[in-house]
């Protein structure tokens, strides 16, 4: 197959009508597999085609001289330093812009490299053979071409190139480090010390000498080190400090444009000091080619942008779900106790709810009620330090998350996270527990005061058949509701980790602390209290104002949408148990008692499983962990379970635990 391109590139050649594009586009169309996942068959093809280089030497110095000349002619710099790296367009910006090219695609323009790649490389799924073949078939591809072996001329226009490039990254690079949102950020950055301004500097310096060492190129390896490292250090502080997703793309452009350097850097050294470059050329050629074909994916840029996003957000969210994990059994019975308190005020709650509920307002207005009451009262709660057992996953999930680490994914610590899951599902049902034991007869205690001062009951018989069978998950939807419950769950975890985003990124407290009005109104330390109680709580406060809202307005949108959208929390189903038994003179058949318990069980089970799977999935993807990882963890887990069933229930005491350590 491969004759036969070679032949009509002589026939070009002999008849003076040169296409070097439709002839590396045919070449890699022989090479392309069938499948975009079959990397053996592409290799394969890679491996055939440097045998028969070897045996037809004209045909290598045909593709050679054809690829210098692609080289030579076109612009290449656009292509080193654009290709692979984000663009500042700003997150939706681009988002647009790639929605609007797939859609319509720009036109290629023949003077650049880049549009002539897209022209050679162009289905999307070349990105996955092209990246999937070894490193060492496409160096022996490249050993077989001896690119080194083109004219003079041609070597130093490619060498040209490359610094040109590696020139306009650099400016680049310098004019992200003095971005205005990052000098905010990090104030230090403004000064001429900055790495960020110091590489510009040394590789000026660099592209001006005519005689060239291992020692200068060493130099600049040391220069782009320290403005990697300082990159990565920025975006740890940013955990702490906030961040914002025009800054999260910021950072991740600089990264990848220091990688970029890095790489243009590692070819110019080889190829000014004589070195094997086939390795950082083919790792260049596959970054190209995946960019390529990426170029417009909407897909792969918003999971690239959201990974980091989440990680912040995730983040943040982890320091208050350290709260919701017991470590040991004093933390246990604790735990417990202010789960226990959360109960009384769940019961009250569940009473306003039912009150609201009797007067049939119109389903906007229902909704407002319903989420006021839902939002005070899980604020409430969380000002008086109670526990709501289901608001744990969506902490606690980022907890989990923040026990891997950043770096190195393939050696994560995953006996050290399926003990913080051992330790996070006894505390969801010891939180659960507490909230239920009290909540039932608080409902009761309750109903029996209005008896006492009515003579009736707090809801009628008819009511209570009503909320029981609502509940019965054998006649009812209320496991879907459950999981819709899940849902509002773990979304107000995201709401509290970006609320808490929000108070670092803008530094509300500090704002509110040197408000002139507020300080004349309380006091220079009293509103310093307030302000400091603001940067710990706002998370958690917006959290559980916003989790009652959607719960709020979840059945109100299901009434003006007409679908069966409501929700079922295990606490208020506990609540609404504990008045319809009541109510019913605790006149109820085996049935009923089992359903109603049934129905507790299954909806404790279903909001917790709902809301921690969607809030681990999104903590773990934040810090990118693959299939591989998820494996590995789900063995562990379930190995951990079958021989130590009893600390998914029971966290070992203090004790025990000091004694562990003292071991280690």
């Amino acid at each position: 197959m491969f004759q036969v391109t070679f032949d009509h590139q002589a026939a070009r050649v002999a008849s003076g009508h040169l296409d070097d594009i439709a002839f590396l586009r045919a070449l890699f169309e022989d090479i392309r597999p069938q499948h975009a996942t079959d990397t053996e068959s592409a290799s394969k093809s890679i491996q055939a085609l440097c045998f028969l280089l070897q045996q037809q030497p004209q045909f290598a110095l045909a593709l050679r001289n054809s690829i210098l000349r692609l080289l030579d002619e076109k612009s290449v710099i656009s292509l080193y330093s654009e290709h692979g790296i984000q663009s500042d367009l700003g997150f939706f910006t681009e988002i647009y812009r790639r929605f609007s090219h797939k859609l319509l695609p720009e036109v290629p323009d023949p003077k650049y490299l880049k549009d002539i790649f897209g022209q050679i490389f162009y289905r999307n799924s070349d990105a996955y053979w092209v990246t999937g073949v070894p490193n060492t078939v496409w160096r022996d591809f490249m050993h077989t071409l001896a690119l080194g072996e083109g004219n003079q001329a041609q070597q130093e226009s490619c060498t040209q190139e490359l610094k040109d490039a590696l020139q306009v990254l650099s400016y680049r690079l310098s004019a992200s480090g003095l971005d205005p949102e990052l000098i905010l950020q990090h104030e230090d950055l403004e000064n001429n010390a900055s790495p960020f301004i110091t590489q510009n500097i040394e590789i000026q310096k660099f592209l001006t000498l005519t005689v060239i060492n291992a020692n200068d190129i060493q130099h600049l390896y040391e220069v782009l080190k320290r403005c990697e490292q300082l990159t990565n250090d920025i975006r740890k502080a940013n955990a702490k400090t906030g961040t914002s997703i025009s800054l999260t793309a910021l950072m991740q452009r600089m990264l990848q444009q220091i990688h970029r350097m890095q790489l243009l850097v590692d070819i110019l050294h080889g190829l000014l000091l004589k070195h094997d470059v086939s390795d950082a050329i083919a790792r260049l050629f596959k970054q190209l080619v995946y960019a390529e074909c990426k170029k417009n994916n909407l897909s792969d840029y918003w999971r690239q942008n959201t990974e980091l996003l989440a990680l912040r957000v995730t983040e943040n969210a982890s320091h208050t779900g350290e709260h919701y994990i017991a470590q040991h059994r004093q933390e246990y019975y604790k735990l417990m106790g202010s789960a226990m308190g959360a109960g009384v005020i769940i019961a009250f709650m569940a009473m306003f709810k039912i009150i609201i509920a009797s007067y049939h307002f119109a389903p906007l207005a229902e909704a407002i009620f319903f989420s006021l009451n839902y939002g005070l009262g899980f604020v409430l709660i969380h000002l008086l330090h109670f526990t709501v057992a289901t608001k744990q996953p969506a902490m606690t999930a980022a907890t989990i998350a923040s026990t891997i680490d950043d770096d190195g994914h393939d050696s994560k610590n995953i006996h050290s996270l399926v003990n913080i899951v051992a330790q996070t599902t006894s505390s969801q049902t010891i939180a659960i527990l507490g909230n239920v034991i009290v909540v039932i007869p608080m409902a009761m205690l309750i109903d029996w005061l209005v008896v006492q001062y009515s003579g009736h009951h707090f809801i009628g018989e008819a009511k209570a058949n009503i909320l029981l069978d609502s509940n019965n998950p054998l006649i009812s939807l209320s496991a879907l509701y459950a999981a819709v419950a899940g849902v509002c769950l773990f979304l107000s975890g995201l709401i509290a980790g970006y609320h808490d985003n929000l108070a670092a990124y803008n530094r509300i407290p500090e704002r509110i602390a040197h408000l002139p009005l507020l300080q004349r109104l309380l006091g220079k330390e009293r509103l310093l209290r307030i302000s400091e109680y603001i940067r710990h709580n706002l998370g958690a406060l917006a959290g559980n104002f916003y989790f009652g809202c959607l719960l709020g307005f979840a059945s109100g949108l299901g009434v003006m949408l007409g679908l069966p959208l409501d929700i079922r929390h295990v606490t208020f189903v506990a609540a609404f148990s504990g008045y319809a038994f009541s109510a019913l003179d605790f006149q109820i058949s085996y049935y009923i008692l089992g359903t109603a318990l049934l129905g507790i069980f299954v909806v404790a089970t279903i909001n917790l499983l709902t809301s921690f799977g969607l809030a681990i999935f999104v903590a773990m993807k934040s810090r990118q962990v693959r299939y591989r990882h998820w494996k590995a963890f789900a063995l562990e887990l379930l190995t951990l379970l079958y021989r130590q069933p009893w600390k998914f229930v029971l966290p070992p005491n203090k004790n025990e635990i000091q004694r562990l350590v003292d071991k280690h």
